[in-house]
């Protein structure tokens, strides 16, 4: 009987090929160095240097991106503005302040607690002065005691840069029919105008073109009319000192 031969399975064996993974390294670093010393060969070297001298800089002491404040952008595009508008216009705010002190300090000094006031308003800063400081009952000249008043206050109205200034004119309800002034109206208007000659008059500096006046009569009260008291602080005049900038930082005055 012939021998049963036993076959013997053959094991694959697999060649390890992990050497593979290197070798592709190394020949795409060659690959790299031929290009590189190729364009070296052929790109003029001032070029080169200039180059390189702009990557270096770039990644050695550039700029990063977090050394920079984000920029907001407003809806058509440009930096906004609207952060240097606030800014403006808080600072406009602040230098009306420090003129309101200026004022205060002057009314303190006199003595003028009773007869002056002031105010900052959302139109400006405000000064009231009743009315019995500056004129006799149903007259419009200044008193000629307080012309120092109007002149004191002439070096207050002293802005750089300018501000526009609004003199205004309030009366009581009683009617008044003279031969000067047919109606408070009338009066209330002259009493503004005249006050503002000697406020201007008692300051050569003043500029006459940034100066108004305005008169309401009886038509813009403070207090109610049907008491003395009343109608003692509806007899008044306003000094207006207005804002430069408005709160969306647009300049009013040049």
């Amino acid at each position: 009987m012939a021998k049963k031969h036993k076959k013997h399975k053959k094991h694959e064996e697999h060649m390890d090929e992990s050497w593979l993974v290197p070798y592709a390294d190394i020949l795409t670093l060659l690959l790299a160095l031929f290009i590189v010393l190729f364009a070296s060969s052929t790109v003029d070297q001032n070029k080169l240097n200039q180059l390189s001298a702009v990557f270096n800089d770039i990644f050695t002491s550039g700029t990063g991106v977090m050394d920079n404040p984000a920029v907001i952008q407003t809806p058509n595009g440009s930096s906004s503005n609207i952060q240097s508008g606030a800014s403006k216009y808080m600072e406009d705010q602040e230098r009306l302040k420090e003129s309101q002190n200026r004022v205060d300090e002057f009314i303190a000094v006199n003595e003028l607690e009773k007869q002056f006031e002031t105010k900052l308003t959302e139109e400006g800063l405000l000064i009231t002065i009743r009315d019995s400081v500056l004129f006799d009952t149903g007259r419009a000249d200044v008193k000629a005691e307080y012309d120092s008043i109007a002149d004191e206050l002439s070096k207050l109205l002293m802005f750089n840069p300018p501000r526009n200034i609004v003199i205004t004119g309030h009366t009581d309800n009683v009617p008044i029919n003279t031969n000067e002034f047919d109606s408070n109206w009338d009066l209330s208007v002259m009493r503004a105008v005249n006050f503002m000659k000697e406020v201007v008059a008692g300051n050569k500096e003043l500029d006459p073109k940034y100066f108004s006046v305005k008169g309401f009569g009886e038509y813009s009260p403070i207090a109610s009319n049907d008491t003395e008291e009343g109608r003692a602080k509806n007899r008044r005049v306003e000094v207006l000192v207005q804002p430069r900038v408005t709160e969306a930082g647009e300049v009013i005055v040049e």
